[in-house]
């Protein structure tokens, strides 16, 4: 079961500290909601472990995460795939395009594509697709007010 998440969260950081934290595995530990551990593996390359509740199923998603097309400070694409054991898995990937509004902050992009099967695909694609565009609105909201050291207006 596929689906596609897109949205854009204004962050108020200038470009490259947006840039820089979104290649900070301490920082997407922190702002990625139920992750439990993120280890950087190489300078593309993180080893992940996220739990993840969506409706009665809650699993423990093991994977790695490549970043990929980077173009710093502009935007990369950053893939993921886990496996959660009988719950089943998680693949998908997300384009991040990072654009200056003025010299103080910026406007974060993104569209996302995830794939899932298994028991969790079993629960149907509204709540899956609920739960997705929930989980990835939490992140981008911690992440920008983590980087930008305030809540968003």
């Amino acid at each position: 079961m596929a689906l596609v998440i897109e949205g854009e969260e204004r962050i108020a950081a200038p470009l490259q500290k947006v840039w820089e934290a979104l290649n900070d595995p301490d920082v997407l530990r922190q702002t990625i909601p139920g992750c439990q551990s993120l280890e950087k593996k190489s300078d593309t390359e993180m080893a992940a472990t996220v739990v993840v509740k969506i409706g009665p199923i809650k699993a423990t998603f093991n994977g790695e995460v490549t970043l990929t097309n980077l173009n710093p400070p502009n935007s990369y694409t950053i893939q993921g795939e886990g496996k959660g054991g009988i719950a089943g898995f998680a693949k998908g990937g997300a384009d991040v395009t990072l654009t200056a509004d003025g010299p103080e902050a910026t406007i974060l992009r993104y569209a996302a594509k995830a794939d899932v099967g298994g028991k969790i695909a079993q629960l149907g694609s509204r709540l899956i697709e609920s739960t997705s565009k929930k989980l990835a609105g939490q992140f981008f909201s911690s992440f920008g007010e983590k980087v930008g050291g305030s809540p968003p207006p």
